[in-house]
């Protein structure tokens, strides 16, 4: 069997790494994309020609193009949770299998979020931008997380680990999430308006119609004068010149966000550039552990698939009819 890792020179060490790919190699004939860019559409089949899988990194998604031009091809395995940058109806259309890795960075981005309360209480990176700037800034008085409540919007794997956290700091929890009821010790399953009336509020809903913007200028209005936003989720939860009102009229002290609405996922420069918002590019999961997890779930997947097997993680195994191909 033969896979095109797509990841280029600049995101392999970070998003796959050495070890992930010793691994692949046990499985597979491995062909690299040795460029520094991303490959795309017709110039990804054309570099992946031959090959019968693809490993995708975010910046290679799984269009029509891709799909239309490469006739070998039998799965496109996304190294990630996300597949919103993969035509799954494409890929339907041409039987190429789809597949998605399972959530490593749970730990990562619940470590993130910590950070991000700490900082927003105690204006960490304000007064570190002060110093950095040659000037002592003057104390100030900050926030008690332990005497602070944390309304969690989504109670999915990362929100259940930020509770653990926060309860072990002495906060109050409480959650909404309309699909999964917390039953954790020590979080209170709450409705939507209820959460929003905490000191501190986290989104971490998943991203779908139903949840594009949630946070608006109707649930902004709701949260209480002084409290913080963080978003960890998706950039398109949350409506940004809502967020950017209420900052302005300062009814929320301040933002944290390690997502956005600029490209891939990054918070857009103006929101991130106030001095009242702390932003992170995009980096919540970016560890080697959390990397290396997501890495190992597609070298898996290509082990099974050259056994002849359908691999964990199939999105679209109804519609796959090329993996007859790897199955004879």
């Amino acid at each position: 069997m033969k896979v095109f890792l797509s990841h280029s020179t600049e995101t392999f060490p970070g998003y796959f790494g050495e070890r992930a790919l010793a691994a692949l190699r046990e499985h597979a004939e491995v062909v690299r994309n040795t460029t520094d860019r991303e490959l795309r559409d017709a110039e990804l089949a054309q570099a992946a020609a031959g090959c019968q899988a693809i490993i995708a990194y975010r910046g290679s998604p799984g269009t029509a193009a891709t799909f239309a031009a490469s006739p070998d091809l039998v799965a496109f395995l996304r190294c990630a949770v996300d597949i919103s940058t993969i035509d799954v109806p494409a890929a339907s259309a041409h039987g190429i299998l789809v597949t998605r890795a399972t959530p490593g960075f749970t730990d990562s981005v619940a470590e993130l979020g910590i950070g991000m309360l700490v900082d927003l209480a105690r204006g960490v990176t304000r007064v570190a931008s002060a110093y950095h700037r040659g000037e002592i800034p003057a104390p100030t008085t900050g926030v008690q997380l332990s005497a602070s409540t944390l309304g969690l919007v989504g109670y999915g794997r990362i929100a259940r680990r930020m509770a653990v956290t926060a309860r072990a700091l002495g906060m109050r929890v409480l959650a909404y999430d309309p699909y999964a009821s917390p039953e954790d010790a020590g979080v209170q399953a709450a409705g939507f308006a209820e959460v929003l009336s905490a000191d501190f509020v986290v989104c971490l809903a998943i991203a779908s119609p139903e949840t594009a913007d949630i946070m608006d200028a109707k649930a902004f209005a709701a949260m209480r004068r002084g409290a913080f936003f963080i978003n960890l989720s998706r950039g398109e939860l949350v409506d940004e010149a809502a967020l950017e009102a209420a900052l302005d009229s300062g009814h929320l002290a301040g933002a944290a966000m390690d997502v956005g609405r600029a490209p891939d996922q990054m918070p857009s420069p103006r929101l991130a550039r106030r001095p009242d918002v702390i932003a992170t590019p995009h980096l919540a999961g970016l560890t080697p552990e959390a990397a290396e997890h997501q890495a190992m779930d597609t070298v898996r997947q290509v082990a099974a698939l050259a056994a002849g097997r359908v691999p964990e993680g199939a999105v679209n195994i109804e519609a796959a009819h090329r993996l007859a191909r790897l199955q004879r």
